[in-house]
């Protein structure tokens, strides 16, 4: 079992999922999840409105970016 946390992406918009976070995460199999850190899930925001500020993974703002690791549907599996 992975003891990781996964967050979906697509609809959430929150600082795990954004490409400002700093965070330790990497990207599923899938191209659409995101897994965390358990032990250190939080991370700085990097030029956003919380810059250099510690954020976790549930946090969100106005200035959200996709993170550049997630497929989007229209692109394909590797």
């Amino acid at each position: 079992m992975n003891a990781r946390p996964i967050v979906l992406v697509g609809e959430l918009r929150r600082c795990a999922t954004c490409n400002r976070w700093g965070g330790e995460r990497h990207i599923g199999d899938d191209g659409k999840t995101v897994h965390l850190n358990p032990v250190n899930p939080r991370g700085p925001c990097n030029e956003g409105p919380w810059h250099a500020s510690l954020r976790g993974p549930r946090n969100a703002c106005g200035q959200w970016l996709q993170w550049i690791g997630i497929r989007t549907g229209d692109e394909a599996a590797p």
